[in-house]
C-alpha cells in the first residue's frame, strides 16, 4: 500500500499554523487513540514487545533496509555513544561545524584521545582523508535545513575506508532515504515521523556491527529476551537486536501507527509536498534556494522580532543560532504559507 501525501494530511487534527516538525512532529490521531486505549488496558508484556518488533520492521522499510540491521533505542546520544565507545583509541572522526550536539558529543567527550574534527557541511566530503576513522553528519542540517551530499560524503569516504555514520533524524519522514548507503544511520522519531519521544533507531551494515561492543546489553538485547532475564551466561541476539535497549513501551505503543503510516507513504511524493510548501514560503518572502530542496527554511533573526511576529500570528517556529526557523510538514497546507508569509510581511 502506498499512502499519498492527502491521505497522511488526513491523519492529523489541530495543525494550523503548526510550523515546528523541526523540533518535534504533532501526534496522528491514530497514536492518541492508541495510547489512550493502552493506558485504559491491562499491561501485556508479550503485547508491547510484539509492538516494539513491528515498529522495528516499519523503521527497516521506512529506510530501505531489513529488520535484522535494526537496533532499537531510546535517544541518538546513545545509540552515538555506542559507536563512539566502540572506536579505536586515538581514533579521528570528522564531522560539519554547527553540528547538533548529540551526533558529536559522544565522541568530543569520549576520551582515549579520540580527536573530532570540523569542517563546513559542503567541504565534508573534500575533508575526508585517510587519517579520518569515522565521518559523522546529519543528512539534514536541523539548524539550517541544509542537505548533506551525501552520496558525494559516502564515495569519498569508500575511497578512504572511513566509516559513516548520518543522522536522519531531520530526514526521517519525508527524504526518501537509504541506510544501507552508511555503516550507521541513527534517527530519533519524534520529529518528522510524528512519534511519542523515546523511540530511536540504529541501522547497522554487518561488518561495522562486527565491530561495536554491545556497551548497552540487557535482557532486551538477548537471543531469547524472556531467558536472558538473569544471571551473566545469556546469549544475545547474533543480529543488531544484540545493541538493543529496553523499549519504552508506551511510547512504542504510540509510534507504531505513526511509523507504518510514513512506511507506507509514497516518499517521492512526500518529498515534492513538504519541499514545495517550503519553495512557497521563500518566494512569498523573497529568500533565496537552497541548492538542494529541504522543508526547513531558515533566515536571519538576530533579535529574534521575526519570531515574535510568527508566535503571536499563532504560528509555532522556532529560533536556531541567531535565525528564525519554520518547518512544512505533511500535516501543512498552503493557507500555513499564508499565514506565515503575511504575518510576516504586514
Amino acid at each position: 500500500m502506498t499512502l499519498a501525501p492527502e491521505a497522511l494530511h488526513a491523519a492529523f487534527t489541530g495543525s494550523r499554523g503548526y510550523l515546528a516538525a523541526c523540533s518535534t512532529g504533532l501526534p496522528t490521531t491514530a497514536t492518541r487513540a492508541a495510547v489512550i486505549a493502552d493506558l485504559d488496558a491491562r499491561p501485556d508484556l508479550v503485547h508491547y514487545a510484539d509492538v516494539a518488533e513491528r515498529c522495528r520492521a516499519h523503521f527497516a522499510r521506512l529506510v530501505s533496509t531489513v529488520p535484522d540491521r535494526v537496533a532499537i533505542g531510546s535517544q541518538t546520544s546513545v545509540l552515538v555513544g555506542l559507536i563512539a565507545a566502540s572506536l579505536p583509541d586515538g581514533a579521528t572522526v570528522l564531522c560539519p561545524e554547527g553540528e547538533f550536539s548529540s551526533l558529536v558529543l559522544p565522541f568530543a567527550h569520549a576520551g582515549r584521545g579520540i580527536r573530532v574534527r570540523a569542517v563546513a557541511l559542503a567541504d565534508l566530503a573534500g575533508a575526508i582523508t585517510p587519517d579520518v576513522d569515522l565521518v559523522a553528519f546529519s543528512i539534514v542540517q536541523s539548524a539550517t535545513g541544509e542537505v548533506a551530499d551525501a552520496a558525494a560524503i559516502v564515495a569519498a569516504a569508500r575511497r578512504h575506508n572511513t566509516r559513516t555514520l548520518c543522522d536522519a533524524t531531520q530526514a526521517a519522514g519525508w527524504l526518501p532515504l537509504d541506510a544501507e548507503q552508511f555503516d550507521a544511520l541513527v534517527c530519533h522519531t519524534y520529529k518528522w515521523l510524528c512519534a511519542p519521544r523515546g523511540v530511536a533507531f540504529l541501522a547497522l551494515s554487518d561488518g561495522f556491527a562486527a565491530t561495536l561492543m554491545p556497551l548497552h546489553a540487557g535482557w532486551y538485547a538477548g537471543e531469547d529476551p524472556w531467558a536472558a532475564c538473569y544471571g551473566t551466561d545469556a546469549t544475545l541476539a547474533r543480529s543488531a537486536r544484540r545493541f538493543d535497549v529496553s523499549p519504552a513501551w508506551q511510547a512504542m505503543v504510540g509510534a507504531e501507527p505513526a511509523l507504518a503510516m510514513f512506511a507506507d507513504a509514497d516518499p517521492a511524493a512526500l518529498h515534492a509536498r513538504v519541499t514545495g510548501l517550503a519553495a512557497a514560503f521563500r518566494t512569498r518572502l523573497g529568500l533565496p534556494e537552497p541548492l538542494h530542496a529541504s522543508p526547513i527554511v531558515t533566515w536571519p533573526d538576530p533579535a529574534g522580532a521575526d519570531l515574535t511576529r510568527l508566535t503571536s500570528a499563532g504560528v509555532a517556529a522556532s529560533g536556531r543560532r541567531g535565525n528564525a526557523r519554520v518547518a512544512f510538514h505533511v500535516f501543512n497546507y498552503e493557507a500555513d504559507v499564508e499565514l506565515a508569509a503575511n504575518a510576516l510581511l504586514a
